[in-house]
C-alpha cells in the first residue's frame, strides 16, 4: 500500500504531464500557508490516487472530467482540463463530442457554456496537426 509521501510524488507527476509543468509549478508556487494543505491534498488524492488508477487510460480519465466540469460550470477548471485532455491524445474532436453529450445529457446552457469558456484554449492549445 503506497504512503502518503508516495502517491504526492505520483499525483505531482501525474498532474505535470496533464496540465503542464509549468502551470503546475505556477499554481504551488502561489500556495501559502492556507492553500498549500489544500495543493497537498489534490496531488495526493486527485492526482495521486484516482488519476493514477489503472482502470481508466488518462484519455478517457480526461474526457470524464471535461464532461463532469461541464456539468458542473466550472470553466476555469474546463479550460486547465482542455489543455490537458489535449497533453492526453484527445482531439478537438473528441472534445466537441463530449460537449455535445453533454448537451443531451445535462442540457444545452452547460455545453454553450463549455464551448464558450474553452474556445479559446482550443485555438491556442489544440495540436497542430487538427
Amino acid at each position: 500500500m503506497a504512503t502518503d509521501q508516495e502517491r504526492m510524488e505520483a499525483g505531482l507527476k501525474v498532474r505535470k504531464e496533464v496540465l503542464g509543468a509549468e502551470n503546475v509549478e505556477r499554481t504551488l508556487s502561489a500556495a501559502d500557508d492556507y492553500t498549500g494543505p489544500w495543493q497537498d491534498y489534490v496531488n495526493r488524492a486527485c492526482w495521486g490516487e484516482v488519476w493514477t488508477r489503472p482502470g481508466i487510460d488518462a484519455r478517457t480519465r480526461s474526457m470524464l472530467t471535461l464532461a463532469i466540469l461541464a456539468t458542473l460550470g466550472k470553466s476555469t477548471e474546463l479550460q486547465s482540463h482542455t489543455r490537458g485532455a489535449f497533453n492526453n491524445g484527445c482531439s478537438v474532436e473528441d472534445i466537441q463530442e463530449v460537449f455535445f453529450h453533454v448537451a443531451v445529457y445535462a442540457g444545452v446552457p452547460a455545453a454553450f457554456d463549455a464551448f464558450r469558456s474553452t474556445q479559446a484554449v482550443v485555438k491556442e492549445a489544440a495540436p497542430k496537426e487538427q
